[in-house]
């Protein structure tokens, strides 16, 4: 098992720690900007929200969906769907010893499509920007070969890009 000093001293996972705190420092801005769209909109979804606005029938008209509200909340969980899994594979395909350019690669491909998926869902762009930024239509192959490189030097060998270069 790598002690906490072998891990610090690794490039790939300083990448990694690095390209990790980006997105997830992104997905927790992605909670404040729902708030503030909740706020100045007025709609909330729970009774206590409401109490600010006045109580009983006055405070139930701003419970209530909004559309720019719903869209921001998509947003959000699209991060959850993305940014999660994103950690753990991640994390395995850095602890697999890659090559640190091929893996700064895929870590800065993520944190930019994630970023830019995110203004092109808020401002809202015409499509098909969001689907070209999504995961599932832009990085969803990096991922793949992140879990490729991962299973290939567990088993001993060295890894989808040096092999390419090898056969060259």
């Amino acid at each position: 098992m790598a002690k906490s000093t072998q891990l610090i001293d690794n490039e790939v996972f300083r990448a990694y720690a690095t390209y990790t705190a980006i997105v997830l420092l992104k997905m927790m801005l992605m909670s404040l900007v729902t708030a503030y769209f909740r706020i100045t909109r007025k709609a909330f979804v729970n009774p206590e929200d409401t109490a600010s606005f006045g109580k009983g029938d006055s405070a139930k008209k701003y419970l209530r969906t909004d559309p720019d509200v719903e869209r921001v909340r998509r947003g959000h969980l699209n991060d959850l769907e993305n940014i999660v899994p994103f950690v753990g594979i991640g994390l395995l395909y850095a602890l697999s010893g890659p090559d640190l350019s091929t893996a700064l690669l895929h870590f800065r491909i993520f944190a930019g499509a994630r970023i830019l998926h995110t203004f092109a869902y808020l401002i809202p762009l015409p499509q098909p920007s969001r689907g070209i930024f999504n995961s599932r239509h832009m990085y969803i192959n990096e991922e793949k070969v992140c879990v490729y490189e991962s299973i290939n030097r567990a088993k001993g060998g060295t890894g989808y890009f040096t092999d390419m270069e090898m056969k060259v």
